[in-house]
């Protein structure tokens, strides 16, 4: 059995297999889609290949649209060639259980994956032409929190967003100048109404997309390449919306062991790739069974009825809740808090961690004791109960591969939100205080040491990588494992960086207490343990 539009063909085998299959052809779903598409997406990695493609397969399946999703893909190109192409853009979803068996189904919603390639000139001029099709809806994005960035740690533009502001729209490189680019097509078409719609992990995720496009546009204005109306066109959330979402589904790299079931099965053509820019993908997606995705419901030019696939379509203050308790209270700032400590103590699996009595402490302190009190309650879903879900059952999944040295990649940028927010509102809460607390700072100081590349047993550790791995370690440099003292003067600039907590640490009063842990994670091999006993016990 192969997974492509003519290996789905034998539909008995697939079934047999105990694989679900998609209803519909998907030779006419993407004749339908290239004819009249209604969705592109940014971000053909995995999370959008397990969750957001099932989600449109659902409604395919409910009979509530005939179009599919085209996938574009601004980082990796190879992800098109050797994943997309290959397997007519399907992928086979399974979804592993807490009791170790797995639901498998085959996702055939993406109609092609396009190379979002300025410098390819046929790529270039297909998404040109989906975007100045009126029919198109909607944009949307999972590129990480690092897709929005066009500024570095100090606040500068990037080299690349230099080179586009300067070069004008024809050839842009940036994500964020590609969308920018290409909604200037769509203006200059017909200037159709359109929803621009991230659907990453960030705080306030649609207004960081918003900052950027506009940031791009303003700088071609100012240097003569648009013209102001379409400014004001991309200003006009009438015109052009930034819904705000909030979306949770964990989604580790491909796993072995699945791989294994699936060839076991008669499923050719299972083993991963790791491709030149090192991403580790595979055919199949492998992800825990609990999934969410909140939008807020702002899309001028219609959409698709994503409630019946189970999406909560809500207003922006509700879907700011959400993600406020989700990405900065009940799960990703337990998970960052576990990738550090896991990868400092030798950890290979986040379920592992939690049959660790201290970090499992760390995590519930950091999530019940410090953030539930800055949390306000979304209405539609229950902070503490989410966040039970989370410490009991998905946390723990012993069948979920992931890895916290998957989750600790590009932390400096996951910081200010999953961090910073909760010490953004214990400062502006005169009844809080932030110098109260102790395991967030805990936390972050186990990333500083972290940084140094070395274990707690005092042997050399791979750090996961981080745009600003480089400028980090070299203001570390000067720290030596089994010399407390050596952190003198070399974090404080660290620490009074506001872009790097989302607040200046020594301003909020935590700066002392965090140099304070550093020096103790640093005393000597097995100081980290030592440390999350002295906090924890």
């Amino acid at each position: 059995m192969k997974l492509s539009y003519q290996g789905l063909q034998d539909r008995a085998a697939w079934e047999k297999a105990g694989v679900a299959l998609p209803k519909q052809d998907w030779k006419a779903l993407r004749a339908a889609t290239e004819a009249k598409p209604i969705w592109v997406h940014f971000g053909a990695g995995n999370i959008f290949r397990g969750f957001i493609a099932g989600l449109q397969q659902r409604l395919l399946d409910q009979g509530l649209t005939d179009r599919g999703i085209l996938a574009a893909e601004t980082f990796d190109y190879e992800i098109i060639d050797k994943i997309y192409d290959p397997h007519d853009s399907m992928t086979l979803m399974v979804s592993l259980k807490p009791d170790g068996t797995t639901d498998k189904a085959v996702i055939a919603s993406i109609a092609r994956g396009i190379r979002a390639d300025s410098s390819n000139e046929a790529e270039w001029a297909a998404l040109k032409k989906i975007f100045v099709n009126p029919s198109l809806q909607m944009v949307s994005y999972t590129i990480t929190e690092k897709g929005y960035a066009l500024r570095d740690m100090k606040g500068e533009l990037l080299p690349v967003v230099v080179e586009d502001l300067a070069k004008g729209p024809d050839a842009p490189r940036h994500a964020m100048s590609v969308t920018t680019s290409l909604l200037l097509e769509r203006f200059r078409a017909e200037a159709t109404p359109i929803a621009v719609v991230s659907m990453d992990n960030c705080s306030h995720n649609g207004e960081k997309l918003r900052a950027s496009v506009l940031e791009v546009a303003q700088g071609w204005e100012a240097k003569g390449f648009v013209d102001k109306e379409f400014v004001a066109w991309l200003s006009d959330e009438t015109q052009v919306s930034f819904p705000w979402t909030m979306i949770d589904k964990i989604t580790p790299r491909p796993a072995e062991s699945v791989e294994k079931e699936l060839t076991g099965l008669g499923i050719e053509g299972m083993v991963p790739v790791i491709t030149a820019r090192h991403t580790y993908i595979a055919p199949f997606v492998n992800a825990e069974v609990p999934q969410y995705l909140v939008v807020e419901d702002r899309f001028p030019n219609g959409r698709p009825p994503l409630e019946k696939a189970g999406v909560y379509m809500a207003d922006r203050e509700t879907v700011n809740k959400t993600e406020r308790m989700k990405v900065t209270t009940c799960l990703n700032p337990l998970h960052t808090a576990l990738a550090v400590y896991g990868c400092l103590l030798g950890y290979e699996k986040i379920a592992d961690e939690m049959a660790d009595a201290e970090l499992k402490k760390l995590v519930e302190r950091i999530g019940y004791v410090e953030g539930l009190p800055v949390v306000t309650n979304p209405g539609i879903l229950d902070p503490r109960a989410f966040i039970d879900e989370v410490v009991t059952q998905r946390l723990p999944n012993p069948f979920m591969p992931d890895t916290p040295q998957r989750i600790a990649t590009d932390t400096s940028q996951k910081i200010p939100v999953r961090f910073g927010e909760t010490l953004k509102s214990y400062v502006a809460d005169a009844k809080l205080d932030p110098a109260s607390l102790t395991f967030i700072p805990l936390a972050l100081a186990g990333w500083l040491r972290y940084l140094l590349g070395v274990d707690d047993k005092g042997q050399e550790m791979a750090v996961s990588p981080d745009p600003m791995l480089a400028q980090l370690q070299a203001a570390l440099s000067s720290v030596k494992l089994g010399a407390p003292e050596s952190a003198s003067g070399a974090l404080e600039p660290i620490l009074s960086n506001a872009n790097l907590f989302g607040v200046d640490l020594k301003e909020a009063g935590l700066a002392d207490k965090v140099e304070g842990m550093f020096r103790e994670l640093i005393a000597g091999p097995g100081a980290v343990r030592a440390t999350l006993k002295k906090y924890l016990s």
